[in-house]
């Protein structure tokens, strides 16, 4: 049964390196091992077989004339000195048994007595392995010639020999298991020895990641200090954790200055808002007032009221854009153009009041739509629209355009107003900021309007941009992708 997740116990990542390279380590070592068991084995019995070989031919050389009448070989033992553990057989070319050492197995005796016989058992000068009176032997057939009284008329006489000879393999293989067991001994010695100072090497290699999780873990609200040490950022590997690290409490650092910064705002306009209220109540009691001019001072408080309501409701459209989580399902599609032309008509009456035109063009294209939903496509589109008609001169006109630039939707919205200075250019997205006039209180703006906007541009997937040049107007400029809806429809 697997534990769940917080019930494991914790997997170092030093001991499993260290265990994987001692396991690669044991790996090499039986390989080795077993490589050394076969060379030692070649060499041993190699030089076994050229001894065995040499031995036999020593036997050949001790055939020699029978010094008889009849035409027979002998063979000589005098000078024959051969180890007592081999056992071997000479048989001359009639088939006679010349001679056989004194430790020949009396088991295994007539049952190679014949030279067809032992022919049929071993091919000539091969070497094989046999298994008698309880050892192993490595056995050689080996048939020569012997020439008697080279000196006679016609060259002598030939003479066929055939030898079986055979030695013990105990004690090679005994050589062999030595070398192994060295081999083997060796190879765990040094197994033993390099484990701690593997572990040490590691241990020491990961000095650099704990020194960054010790970092790391200073960092708090009140300190980001965070200053990675240089062999970090050197290391290959650690380098691209280095660099997320930084980057990602960068970013985190960002978004605690721009909370704390809207905290500090939206309460600096509430409570104005507040005081503004508050005050316009308590001048009403402070002295009798007829009752037209109590109505009077009740409209400045609602009117007061009013745009308190309006700034709370803009502050939770921008916390509901920006906090809201990615939608299920296919993304939302709205048609941008139908925007365009609804808020146009909606801000007509605004527009004429203020002696400011607006201009509406859109492309003539069956596909605007965006990945937005209707209403804050609308919302879009009316901050726009109305923070360049609040900022235009009367008899000024305002530029409301919408093209399909290939893959891409672009909105634009002109205006010819008074501009915004280049130093406040920079922060006009920026919650509650009005160091440009097109956000002076004058409007009555909260400071919120553009917020909104690049808060919507940004979920949607989009870009935007502002260029503006004082006393000459203020173009807005805002990309998004075409909705997935929007491109199906396309193709078909």
């Amino acid at each position: 049964m697997k534990l769940p997740f917080h019930l494991r116990q914790p997997r170092s990542i030093a001991v499993r390196l260290i265990g994987a390279v001692l396991a690669v380590e044991l790996v090499a070592a039986l390989v080795a091992i077993a490589l050394s068991l076969g060379y030692e084995h070649h060499i041993h019995f190699r030089t076994f077989d050229i001894m065995l070989r040499g031995r036999a031919d020593s036997v050949l050389g001790a055939v020699q004339d029978a010094d008889d009448n009849h035409d027979n070989v002998m063979l000589n033992r005098t000078d024959l000195a051969l180890p007592a553990n081999d056992i071997w057989e000479v048989y001359d070319d009639r088939g006679r048994l010349l001679g056989r050492s004194a430790s020949w197995p009396d088991q295994v005796k007539g049952m190679l007595a014949s030279p067809s016989a032992l022919l049929a058992a071993l091919p000539d000068g091969q070497i094989q392995n046999l298994h008698l009176y309880g050892h192993h032997y490595r056995f050689l057939l080996r048939q020569g010639s012997r020439i008697i009284d080279p000196g006679l008329p016609g060259g002598g006489r030939l003479h066929r020999i055939t030898i079986l000879y055979g030695i013990p393999t105990g004690h090679v293989w005994s050589a062999i298991r030595e070398a192994v067991k060295f081999y083997a001994a060796a190879s765990l010695i040094l197994l033993l020895a390099t484990g701690p100072l593997i572990a040490w090497l590691l241990q020491r290699g990961l000095a650099p990641l704990r020194q960054l999780a010790t970092l790391a873990a200073r960092i708090s609200v009140d300190d980001w200090q965070f200053a990675p040490p240089a062999e970090a950022r050197e290391t290959p590997e650690l380098a691209p954790l280095t660099l997320a690290l930084e980057s990602a409490l960068e970013r985190l650092h960002h978004s605690f200055d721009q909370q704390s910064v809207f905290v500090s705002d939206a309460a600096h306009e509430f409570k104005t808002a507040v005081a503004v209220v508050k005050s316009s109540l308590q001048l009403l009691t402070l002295v009798e007032r007829s009752p037209a001019a109590y109505r009077t001072g009740i409209e400045r408080a609602l009117s007061d009221v009013e745009r308190l309501e309006q700034l709370i409701a803009r502050s939770l459209t921008l916390a509901r854009i920006e906090r809201a989580p990615a939608p299920e399902g296919p993304a939302p599609s709205a048609s941008l153009a139908d925007a365009v032309q609804a808020t146009a008509a909606e801000l007509a009456s605004v527009a004429e009041l203020r002696q400011v035109a607006v201009q509406v063009a859109v492309a003539a294209d069956a596909n605007l739509a965006a990945a937005l939903s209707d209403a804050d496509a609308r919302l879009l589109v009316s901050n726009l629209l109305l923070n360049a008609i609040e900022h235009s001169p009367a008899g000024a006109g305002v530029q409301i355009a919408l093209t399909r630039p290939g893959e891409s939707l672009e909105l634009t919205v002109e205006d010819h107003g008074e501009g915004i200075a280049p130093e406040a250019l920079p922060h006009v997205f920026d919650r509650f900021y009005r160091g440009d006039p097109s956000r002076a209180r004058s409007t009555g703006g909260a400071g919120l309007g553009l917020s909104i906007v690049k808060a919507l541009v940004t979920r949607a997937g989009g870009t935007i941009r502002m260029e503006s040049r004082l006393a000459a107007g203020t173009t807005v400029m805002v990309r998004l992708p075409v909705a997935p809806d929007a491109e199906r429809k396309t193709t078909v």
